[in-house]
């Protein structure tokens, strides 16, 4: 019918299994989630370009329905983050989410860095998994805890002495008012991001090639619609990477760079040729004569 979408929550164990999803002549799930790349579970530039890879080749042409974070599994803070640059590696989730060929599917609180708050004895639990599974299954509840709108009470999710769960802690800081007043914020990361997708013709629509196939630190691709070519380049280790590329076997002219996303400040005129990121850096560019 005009105007809806029928998605899969699927979880499925490589990507034959998700293109049968979509059904032999293409008239079934529209939209399977690819859990393939989101749960990885690890930082790894030569998993994420496999995953990738089979979701561009090996799904018939169809879009690929990418998620980190859902009600089932910790968030992808906790799952990805290393304690020291947990913000800089929720970024280049964030940009590895939103800049492939693919519909993205967020989970509230996503946006803002929210982590989980699992509760810490079987008293606390409310899900039927936990109570029955207590220790070795602690239950959901972590990652289901109350959206963080400001540093109000219960994070002004509700006027209720005692919400269902328990707002996690950092929730003064991690909350969409402040956030909203921060330019570095990941709220405000997130914003840049998604109007890319709504204003940018080629990360909206335009082809996925990937690049430097063979780097083990960084990930890198473009994606090109008509004249318009940008490059994504995501530094899935702690050390800083500098990163060359010859786009000329690609078509592509010119070597400067303008920068559309960072979750850091370049240093100096970015450029194909000599692209620096620091730890767990991501990056998107216009490529431009």
């Amino acid at each position: 019918m005009p105007g809806r979408v029928l998605i899969g929550e699927t979880y499925l164990p490589n990507v034959a299994e998700l293109a049968k999803m979509y059904g032999k002549n293409n008239d079934e799930l529209q939209l399977p989630m690819d859990t393939q790349l989101g749960f990885l579970n690890k930082l790894s530039a030569t998993a994420f370009r496999a995953k990738l890879q089979d979701a561009e080749t090996k799904l018939n042409g169809e879009i690929p329905l990418f998620v980190f974070s859902n009600h089932d599994n910790p968030r992808g803070w906790n799952r990805y983050g290393d304690g020291k640059h947990d913000e800089a590696i929720a970024k280049l989730i964030a940009t590895l989410l939103l800049t492939p060929r693919c519909t993205a599917m967020m989970y509230y609180g996503e946006e803002l860095g929210m982590s989980n708050n699992n509760p810490t004895s079987v008293k606390q639990v409310k899900d039927p998994i936990g109570i029955v599974g207590w220790p070795k299954e602690i239950g959901r509840d972590g990652e289901r805890t109350p959206m963080q709108w400001n540093a109000d009470t219960n994070a002004g999710f509700s006027t209720s002495r005692e919400p269902w769960l328990p707002v996690a802690p950092n929730y003064r800081t991690r909350n969409v008012q402040t956030e909203s007043k921060d330019p570095q914020s990941m709220l405000n990361y997130y914003k840049t991001l998604i109007r890319l997708r709504k204003q940018n013709e080629a990360i909206r629509n335009g082809d996925f090639v990937m690049l430097d196939e063979k780097n083990p630190s960084v990930l890198s691709y473009l994606r090109k619609q008509g004249g318009m070519v940008v490059l994504v380049a995501l530094n899935c280790t702690a050390d800083p990477q500098t990163v060359h590329f010859d786009l000329g076997s690609q078509g592509v002219k010119g070597s400067n760079l303008k920068t559309l996303a960072s979750s850091f400040q370049p240093q100096g005129s970015a450029n194909t040729s000599s692209l620096t990121l620091p730890a767990f850096g991501a990056y998107v560019g216009e490529v431009g004569q």
